[in-house]
């Protein structure tokens, strides 16, 4: 079996800086080969977008551009077992509190000229889990510039709670914060990355990030994990309905 850079990771450390952040960056998670096996699926997969469900894809708003994609283990079984793969699990786990289970696998995408805003927001909001044990792992397809629209993320803020989120009127990010923290950006953790790179983030760590005006595309294939303990709390998933009925 070929080692992966996965299986060096000082999980220790590792777990160290996410619990006092909220986020850590890990550089090189994956080899320039296995990027560029990743644009390939990613690429064959924005293909045939048109034939998903109209909920497990969000255009940009020329109509044209693809945002995100949603739940794209569903549809194609690579990235089902690309979520699975015990290299990732080995590291999460200790994160989650528990045993990292798949919850998804999506495109986060800020397409040259195009790519909309993301607005301050957690990702419990819409993952809706009580305890908050769940991650997201944000691996990098395009280089993460400041000129493209890094994530921005607000070390620590994963420990003081759920904040109150209201509609944003943005598609693909339907909920936002309703009181952004009063947080400057140049204290904020700067999500940049190259190819290859990865960034792991709990799911009530506050993150946001700028449209991409540039004319480099930034793409993210998202990897998302609860601990098999979790639940879906009613009332967050209440809230969460009527935000976006």
């Amino acid at each position: 079996m070929s080692e992966h850079f996965a299986d060096r990771l000082d999980i220790e450390q590792l777990s160290t800086e996410y619990e006092r952040d909220g986020v850590v960056r890990i550089r090189r998670l994956f080899s320039a080969e296995e990027v560029e096996e990743l644009r390939g699926r990613i690429d064959q997969y924005t293909s045939r977008v048109a034939t998903l469900p109209r909920g497990d894809y969000v255009l940009e708003a020329d109509g044209q551009t693809v945002r995100n994609t949603w739940r794209m283990q569903q549809h194609d079984s690579f990235f089902a077992d690309l979520g699975t793969q015990p290299r990732f699990t080995r590291f999460l786990d200790p994160l989650v509190r528990g045993a990292a289970v798949l919850q998804g696998v999506e495109t986060f995408r800020k397409p040259a000229r195009v790519g909309s805003p993301v607005p301050y927001h957690q990702d419990n909001a819409y993952f809706c889990q009580t305890p908050p044990d769940m991650l997201t792992l944000w691996i990098a397809i395009d280089a993460a510039t400041l000129e493209n629209g890094p994530v921005y993320y607000v070390r620590g803020s994963h420990s003081g709670g759920l904040r109150p989120h209201a509609s944003s009127g943005v598609a693909g990010n339907s909920m936002g914060i309703v009181d952004a923290p009063d947080v400057a950006l140049a204290e904020q953790f700067c999500g940049t990355l190259e190819p290859g790179d990865a960034l792991v983030h709990h799911c009530e760590t506050i993150h946001h990030s700028a449209a991409n005006e540039s004319a480099q595309s930034r793409c993210g294939l998202l990897l998302v994990y609860r601990g098999s303990h979790t639940e879906t709390d009613p009332d967050l998933h209440r809230a969460y309905t009527s935000a976006n009925a």
